[in-house]
């Protein structure tokens, strides 16, 4: 058995000022609590919440303490993620690894910052692994990412076994989201560690997934801290095995006989995607994607002033041509 305790921390996020020291007072009580605790993770932009106008420089004061806590404690620590004003200028929602040293010892930018509604977020490009030795290897990946199973592919690919997710989601695709969390730990055989926010932060339940998709602990709408300790043994005897003796999904990835055109932007295998219309945000009573029966509203006029309103029975009954 390889044991390693990991505690998730759902705290109340404010918008409008820091939440850096309610973190560190939530933390202090923690390891009081339960101070066999070995890594700790907050919920996506828990330290400066959700507005972007309160980016960060990196390295920060946030940041400082935040390693010193760690050291303090003898713990990982991912605190959330916060916004990153780059100094060329552009912003990213950014993440950090810190050791029981005090160390950064790894950086996240989101790859998937949640367009439309996150325009003019930077999105990042490099992956986040990292190890803790002796107990195993450790991936990380931010709210919306999970929803693209490639982040998730390319991580346990690199030998991921617990992937820790920090979200912010307060909207009503929650639902969604933690089906996709438990379809994660099972497609790819680790340990999904999902920690929301609460406020401005999100609406809460917090999930831990085990790799054969058992849900381990799912929080409610209050405050929570939650240390679960995992066995990275059930993950590698789940890939060699299969889950409860049957999937081996990894294994038979790998040994795939089918090449996946769609990866290759020149293939054309994605000339579908290519009809889809902008990524934007929608309008009041807009029609896009909808087959409508009647030319006169096959396109409203205001969706596409562009095209004159007699034009707009060449339309009909196509679909995300708008």
């Amino acid at each position: 058995m390889t044991p390693f305790a990991i505690a998730g921390v759902q705290m109340h996020v404010s918008a409008l000022h820091s939440n850096v020291e309610g973190m560190r007072h939530r933390l202090e009580v923690l390891m009081a609590r339960f101070p066999w605790t070995q890594m700790v993770l907050f919920s996506e932009l828990a330290p400066f919440g959700p507005l972007d106008r309160f980016a960060q420089p990196f390295p920060n004061d946030a940041l400082q303490q935040f390693r010193d806590d760690a050291r303090r404690f003898g713990i990982w620590l991912i605190p959330g993620s916060m916004f990153e004003r780059a100094e060329d200028g552009r912003v990213y929602n950014t993440s950090v690894v810190i050791n029981p040293d005090g160390d950064i010892v790894a950086k996240y930018s989101k790859m998937f910052p949640f367009r439309p509604y996150e325009a003019g977020i930077a999105a990042g490009t490099e992956f986040c692994v990292f190890d803790v030795p002796e107990v195993g290897r450790f991936g990380l990946s931010i709210c919306y990412d999970i929803w693209f199973p490639e982040t998730t592919r390319q991580l346990t690919s690199a030998g991921v076994e617990v992937l820790l997710h920090p979200v912010l989601t307060g909207t009503t695709d929650r639902d969604a989201e933690l089906a996709i969390a438990r379809a994660t730990a099972a497609q790819f055989q680790c340990y999904v560690i999902d920690v929301n926010g609460l406020g401005a932060g999100g609406v809460g339940r917090s999930l831990v997934v085990d790799p054969a998709a058992t849900v381990l602990h799912q929080s409610a709408g209050q405050e929570d801290m939650f240390p679960i300790e995992v066995d990275l043994d059930q993950v590698r005897r789940q890939r060699e095995t299969g889950i409860k003796g049957l999937g081996q999904v990894l294994k038979s990835f790998r040994d795939r006989e089918a090449e996946f055109s769609v990866y290759d932007r020149s293939s054309g295998a994605d000339a579908y995607l290519k009809t889809l219309g902008p990524l934007e945000t929608p309008r009041q009573g807009s029609t896009r994607g909808l087959h409508m029966s009647d030319p006169r509203t096959a396109l409203n006029h205001t969706e596409r002033p562009d095209i004159p309103p007699h034009n707009l029975s060449v339309f009909q009954g196509k679909t995300g041509s708008d």
